[in-house]
């Protein structure tokens, strides 16, 4: 499966090119090569590493794999809930307890059919890993309420430090006015407990005409999100319609303007006022016009790019690019695109190895390792 060590040395030349033409306040980026991994995925959208080294990773039409550190892949895990393998839904994301070595608990969100309607779900449930077998199904979240369609899911999962579980949710695309009102929740990013119960702090906990799980409000579709590792504030980025992707830090009970608010403009072309604050919204970090559909993302905190430390890599759908931006604080102060035209990237995370590991989204999609240069024989 792996790439010839010809077809690796073009693809380094590529990639550092695209650095020098770019202008930094720090060093150029780390000459990397790029390694598959595993390919033959079907449209994979998400992945989580267990303890052992071996990865975790959805399928969208359904199924759940098991990917070893050499490139095997598993047969399809039995036990995943049935999901809506239509357009953008199916099976999305996953993550580990911070208590997997204790419970085994995975967590999936889907799209969740019901008849002809569908939202965003998410589920637990006790990996076993010598049975390939997901077994006692626990679904904690529902979206209310469920709807026609089958785009806008959102759909990462993150655990915070404090040990509850932010989950990002989408529009559902024909409801964006919704996004502004917090009896539903579309467009919104809620916070749980891991076993579905509401955090008391949550900011609409004594609001009777909320959804006691929403933590803010005023979203599009979010498709990325993690925890700064210094601060331990989540980041999360949303897609725009025409242009107007946002990085945001989300804070307890904060409207982020959707769709009063937005760079970009409504795809029938009906311009959207860009400003946020002077409306009462909070204002993204940082923002993408023309749009690269953002989907993955991961501070990278590994010692194998010591250049990287701190910086913070996107996947892009429509970029088709591994997008790495340098932080000073709150504030994106150089961007680097890396991969240009190679695939589109649905997800990043970083290895325990200090790898970068990549998603395509494809028919055939791969499960990609960036590393330096100087590791390859």
């Amino acid at each position: 499966m792996n790439k010839s060590l010809g077809g690796r040395i073009v693809l380094v030349v590529f990639s550092w090119c695209l650095a020098i033409s770019t202008p930094f306040s720090q060093p150029l980026s780390s000459a990397f090569e790029i390694k598959t991994v595993a390919a033959g995925l079907s449209f994979p959208w998400g992945m989580a590493f267990l303890p052992d080294g071996r990865l975790l990773v959805t399928e969208r039409i359904g199924r759940l794999r098991i990917i070893s550190a050499t490139g095997e892949v598993s047969a399809p895990l039995k036990g995943t809930p049935a999901v809506l393998n239509e357009k953008q839904g199916g099976l999305l994301d996953v993550v580990i307890d911070p208590d997997f070595a204790r419970n085994s608990l995975v967590y999936l969100s889907y799209a969740e059919p019901q008849e002809q309607l569908a939202g965003t779900a998410v589920a637990r449930a006790r990996l076993d890993v010598d049975g390939l077998m997901l077994k006692d199904l626990q679904v904690v979240f529902r979206q209310f309420p469920k709807t026609r369609g089958a785009q806008h899911f959102g759909s990462r999962l993150v655990f915070a430090p404090d040990g509850n579980l932010f989950i990002t949710l989408g529009d559902r695309w024909d409801f964006m006015q919704e996004a502004q009102q917090i009896n539903n929740h579309f467009g919104k990013l809620v916070r749980i407990r891991p076993n579905g119960s509401i955090p008391e702090s949550n900011p609409f906990m004594d609001d009777p005409q909320a959804k006691p799980e929403i933590w803010s409000y005023g979203h599009r579709n979010m498709q990325g999100a993690a925890i700064h590792p210094q601060t331990g504030k989540l980041w999360i980025h949303e897609h725009g319609p025409r242009g107007g992707d946002e990085i945001n830090i989300p804070e307890s009970g904060k409207n982020y303007g959707w769709p009063y608010a937005s760079y970009g403009m409504h795809y029938w072309m009906v311009p959207i006022k860009d400003e946020h604050a002077e409306q009462g919204f909070e204002e993204p970090i940082h923002h993408w016009t023309p749009s690269i559909a953002p989907s993955g993302m991961v501070f990278y905190t590994g010692d194998l790019f010591p250049v990287w430390k701190g910086n913070l890599f996107i996947g892009a759908l429509a970029g088709m690019q591994l997008v790495r931006l340098v932080l000073d604080g709150q504030k994106v102060v150089a961007e680097e695109p890396l991969l240009k035209g190679m695939a589109r990237i649905r997800d990043v995370e970083q290895g325990p190895d200090g790898a970068l590991y990549l998603l395509t989204d494809e028919a055939n999609g791969k499960l990609l390792k960036l590393i330096p240069e100087k590791t390859l024989q």
